[in-house]
């Protein structure tokens, strides 16, 4: 879906397709020099990372292997619960593994840390985390995100597998939404 279906939803577009297809090449780049003869597994956090974990997967020159978590901080309304809960846990063992955590966003970062010390019990021989959006002002916890996509603002936004209410994930680009949407 493009951001145009849907332009009367969004107060302003952040990034297009093309714009997060480019930065994510550099990264991708980047993980290739890294990892180079490594045995790297990424890590997708679900929902939100499918978009990033399908594209940064294809953009990489090394192999990989892939797994997914699903972990949830989250009850029945928007704001924290305060609990993290693993919903659905990897298939694959980490013991001296390379790691790299594929996150949509960076938020608050307390689920976030919740996870990466789940992970670091499982002994990799490596943990990193690449995350496509990062909102530094919205940061609770200060955890080192070693690839980021871009740094955003503390607004709501959705698109790239970001959210409101199960929609607008499919978007190819970025936007944020309009307060009407919402309120």
């Amino acid at each position: 879906m493009d951001l145009r279906d849907v332009s009367d939803d969004l107060s302003q577009v952040l990034y297009t397709k093309s714009q997060l297809d480019e930065r994510l090449a550099e990264i991708a780049a980047q993980i290739d020099a890294d990892y180079e003869r490594k045995d790297l597994l990424l890590v997708g956090v679900l929902n939100g990372a499918v978009m990033v974990m399908a594209d940064l997967s294809r953009a990489l020159s090394i192999h990989c292997e892939m797994d997914w978590m699903a972990i949830s901080s989250y009850g029945s309304g928007t704001s924290s619960s305060g609990v993290v809960r693993i919903l659905k846990d990897l298939n694959s063992n980490l013991l001296g593994r390379h790691v790299l955590v594929v996150e949509d966003i960076v938020d608050t970062g307390l689920t976030l840390a919740y996870l990466l010390e789940n992970l670091r019990s499982r002994k990799p021989a490596s943990l990193e985390v690449m995350a496509m959006f990062r909102k530094p002002e919205a940061a609770r916890n200060d955890i080192e995100v070693k690839y980021v996509g871009f740094d955003i603002p503390n607004e709501f936004v959705v698109g790239y597998g970001l959210d409101y209410a199960g929609r607008y994930r499919n978007l190819s680009g970025l936007g944020t939404l309009a307060p009407h949407v919402y309120s």
